[in-house]
C-alpha cells in the first residue's frame, strides 16, 4: 500500500465529515482514580498480554496516515504508565505524513518524563488539573498528588512543547468556584485552560446527579473573575488542535485583551449542552486494536485480526466498513443516561 492515498480515497464518513485525527489508547490502567473516569466499583482491565504491541500500534497508525490521518493523540487510561512509552513515540514520529503527535496525561509522571517525551517527538501536551486545592484534588483523583502534577507542568514548560493545555472537568458543587482561578493560574504561565462538561460514561455510574455545569455557565464563571470582562469567540491560535474544543477569550470593556489576543484564551469541550458532532473528525483505537467510531457507543470493530490475516489492505477495508456506520451524533443525555457501558479509562477522553 502506498504511504499516502489519493485525496479521493481519504476517510470520509456518511455525513461527509473528513477524518484526519486518531486517538490511540495505549493502556486502560491509571495511577489515579478520578471519579468521572472510573466508577466506584472499578473496571475490568485488559490483560497485559492482550495489549497491542508497539509494532502493531505503529503498523495500524501507518495505515491511518496513509488514509489521510495527520494527527495522533496518545491516551489511556494514563499513557505514561505504559512502559517505554517513548519508544512508541519514536516509532510514530518516523511515519511519513504524520504531522502532529499529542499526549494526554494526569501529569503525575511528567517530572521524570516531560523532557524524554518531547525529545522522542511529542509535540503537544494536555494535562488534567481539576483543582488547585490539594484536598479537593485528592478527593476527585482518589489518590492524586497535586504537588507532583504542578511540578510536572513546570517540567513540561521547560521541555518546550509546542502547546500545553490544562484540562479541567467542571463539576457543579465541587470546583465550579475555581474556574476563574484555574484560568488565571494557567494564563500566568502561558498555558491554555480548557473546561470539560462531565459525560455519562460507564452507563452513567461515574456521573454525579445534578453536577453538570453547562458550557454557557462555564463561560460566565470564567468571566466573573475579571470586572467588566466579556467573552468573545476565538480561533484558538497555537492551542487549536484537532479535537472538539471551542475557544474563547476574555476582553475588557473596550474590546482588548490584556497582553494580546492569546493572553486570556480558554477552551470548552461541551458534549452535553453544545454538541460538536457535526464537526467530528476523529476515530479511536483501543488498547487491543478495537476501532471505535464514536466515544458514545460501545460498538467497535477489531483491526488486529485483519492486520495479521491480510496486512494493511485488510485493515483499510475494515476501517472503511466501520466508518460507513459512523452515526451523525450521539445520545448523551443531560440527566446522565444514554452513554456507553465503557468507562472513560478504558478508551481515553
Amino acid at each position: 500500500m502506498p504511504e499516502r492515498l489519493a485525496p479521493a480515497e481519504r476517510l470520509i464518513d456518511p455525513q461527509a465529515r473528513v477524518v484526519d485525527y486518531l486517538r490511540v489508547s495505549v493502556t486502560d490502567r491509571c495511577n489515579y482514580g478520578c471519579t468521572y473516569c472510573i466508577p466506584d466499583g472499578g473496571v475490568a482491565h485488559t490483560a497485559r498480554a492482550q495489549l497491542l504491541s508497539f509494532e502493531e500500534t505503529e503498523a495500524l497508525v501507518r495505515v491511518f496516515v496513509g488514509l489521510g490521518v495527520r494527527r495522533v493523540r496518545l491516551t489511556g487510561g494514563e499513557p505514561t504508565v505504559r512502559r517505554d512509552l517513548t519508544a512508541l513515540v519514536s516509532l510514530l514520529r518516523a511515519i511519513p505524513g504524520l504531522d502532529d503527535i499529542a499526549l494526554s496525561t494526569n501529569g503525575h509522571l511528567l517530572p521524570e518524563l516531560a523532557a524524554p517525551l518531547r525529545a522522542a517527538g511529542v509535540d503537544r501536551l494536555n494535562v488534567s488539573l481539576d483543582s488547585l486545592d490539594a484536598d479537593r484534588f485528592q478527593r476527585i483523583t482518589r489518590r492524586g498528588e497535586l504537588a507532583r502534577v504542578l511540578a510536572g507542568i513546570e517540567a513540561a514548560r521547560a521541555a518546550g512543547f509546542a502547546s500545553i493545555k490544562l484540562n479541567t472537568v467542571a463539576v457543579r458543587g465541587f470546583n465550579d468556584d475555581e474556574l476563574a482561578g484555574i484560568a488565571a493560574w494557567a494564563w500566568q504561565r502561558g498555558l491554555v485552560p480548557r473546561f470539560i462538561e462531565q459525560m455519562p460514561m460507564a452507563s452513567g455510574l461515574a456521573t454525579v446527579p445534578n453536577a453538570l455545569l453547562p458550557a454557557a455557565e462555564i463561560r460566565t464563571r470564567v468571566a466573573a473573575g475579571w470586572d467588566g470582562a466579556r467573552v468573545v469567540d476565538d480561533d484558538g491560535g497555537a492551542a487549536r488542535g484537532a479535537g472538539p474544543a471551542r475557544y474563547f477569550r476574555l476582553v475588557s470593556r473596550d474590546g482588548e485583551s490584556d497582553g494580546g489576543a492569546a493572553a486570556r484564551r480558554f477552551g470548552i469541550i461541551s458534549p452535553m449542552t453544545e454538541h460538536f458532532c457535526d464537526t467530528c473528525n476523529r476515530l479511536r483505537l483501543s488498547t487491543t486494536g478495537a476501532l471505535h467510531t464514536c466515544l458514545a457507543y460501545d460498538d467497535a470493530v477489531d483491526l488486529r485480526e485483519p492486520l495479521h490475516r491480510g496486512g494493511p489492505e485488510a485493515v483499510v477495508r475494515t476501517i472503511r466498513q466501520a466508518l460507513a456506520g459512523k452515526r451523525a451524533g450521539h445520545s448523551f443525555d443531560v440527566i446522565g443516561i444514554g452513554g456507553p457501558r465503557k468507562a472513560m479509562v478504558q478508551i481515553g477522553g
